[in-house]
Order: structure tokens, then sequence, then C-alpha cells
């Protein structure tokens, strides 16, 4: 039986290269056609292969609905959170994941530094838009038309010296982000705080979540934190990689 099911399986991968007649789908698994008809019957029957008009086989759309259900079931916050533990343990620093819901970036957990000084954000609580290196990431990933319009009708509030002074400042840091894959906070939301940030991603690319290490200066200095910034992308890639089902991969580069 465990037979049968390893080669049902293997047509799926086969079948999302493009559709395949029952010849080869018989070659790629080395069995003889009325079996290899007999198991696209089978997953054909649960709605997993489709036949087509010209007598190729492609995957089903039930297949595709069972992906994006398995998709929208998964809880970022409950994947992140053991990795956002171990990065805590390394660092000792107040460690962050945050969201984009509506037009709100706001933290969904939240582990404390280890410290006694501590940081005032909390789960469920919205994040400073214009400032924030989460936010930053988040906002980043979208289109560009929604980047500017979203930009345009925000307030630029003074939080102080370093904050993000207009629309067109904005624009052009959340252009960098893009770019470079990860952001900071260097004082722009309170002058004694610095963050740095990188995003979580989904299986088609796009960003679902930022991460981020936060922590005062009388705690490291600005430069300090930075140098944990190769340390956070690889916790962000490993969330990443759980999130979306991949196969972990090679460290990325510092």
């Amino acid at each position: 039986m465990s037979q049968t099911v390893d080669r049902a399986l293997s047509i799926l991968p086969l079948l999302a290269e493009g559709p395949a007649d029952l010849g080869r789908v018989a070659d790629r698994l080395g069995v003889h056609k009325s079996t290899a008809l007999r198991l696209l019957r089978t997953l054909h029957e649960h709605g997993l292969v489709h036949r087509q008009a010209d007598q190729r086989y492609r995957l089903g759309a039930r297949l595709f609905a069972l992906a994006q259900q398995a998709v929208e079931s998964l809880d970022i916050r409950e994947i992140a959170h053991p990795h956002l533990v171990a990065l805590n343990e390394q660092c000792g620093h107040t460690v962050h994941l945050a969201v984009h819901e509506e037009d709100e970036v706001v933290y969904i957990d939240k582990v404390d530094s280890r410290y006694p000084v501590r940081m005032y954000s909390r789960i469920g609580k919205p994040v400073a838009l214009t400032v924030a290196a989460v936010a930053k990431l988040l906002l980043a990933d979208l289109p560009e038309p929604e980047r500017r319009a979203l930009a345009e009708r925000l307030d630029y509030p003074p939080y102080t010296a370093r904050s993000t002074p207009h629309a067109t400042a904005f624009l052009a840091e959340l252009a960098a982000v893009r770019e470079q894959g990860w952001a900071t906070d260097l004082g722009g939301h309170e002058e004694s705080i610095n963050c740095v940030a990188a995003p979580v991603r989904g299986t088609d690319g796009r960003v679902v979540a930022a991460m981020s290490v936060s922590a005062p200066n009388v705690v490291v200095t600005a430069d300090e934190l930075l140098t944990l910034l190769p340390l956070v992308r690889r916790t962000a890639d490993a969330i990443s990689r759980e999130y979306s089902g991949k196969p972990p991969t090679e460290e990325a580069p510092a």
C-alpha cells in the first residue's frame, strides 16, 4: 500500500510541470500504463487531478483549494514564536513580531528583554507607521501605487529629530528597504531606542510579517545592535521556510 501511495504522490510534482499524457506518467513512474491509469483515476475521483479534452492530465482545482485552505489556516505567530524565543535567548534583547492589518501594523508577539530596562510595546498595540522598522518592511512590500497613496495620507509626527519628516522621505526610505530586504529604526520613535528588522515571507515571496530586535542605548549602541542583523535575518528566513513549507537551505550571507 505504501508503494501505491508513493507512486500516486509522485504524479503530482510531474503534473506541476504541466499537463502530461498517460504514457508520460507511466514512464516517469516506471510502471505499466494500466497501473498509471488506475492511480490517475483515483486522484481524479478526489479532484486532485483533472483529465483534459485532449486526454492529458493536469493538477485538479481541489488541490489548489486545499493548498489555499492550508495557507489560510497557518498561524504565523504559532510558527514564529519558538524562533523568537531562541533569538531572544541568543541576544538577550526584546524581540517583536508584527503584521499589517488594514491601515495598521500591529504587534502580535513579543519576547521581553532579559535586562531590567523594558520596552513599552505590547501585543495588540499598533506601531508608529512612519518610523517603526517592522512597519517599513510591511509597507515597502505593498505595490507602488498603494505605497504612494498610503504615504500621502499619513501624518508624520516629529517623535524625535530622526523621525521621517514627510511623504517624499518616507517613500524614499521604503524604496531602500524594499531593495535591501531589511529595515532599521535608529532613534526615530524614541531617542534612546534602536531596532533592526527582517521580513517573514510566504510561499509567493510576499511579506506576511516582520520581526525585529530592539534595545535601548543604555544596553547596546546602535552600531552594536546592527551587528545582530545577520542573526535577525537568518531567524526571519527560518520562520519563512517553516511558514511556507520549504525545505531548509544554506544560511543567508551576512
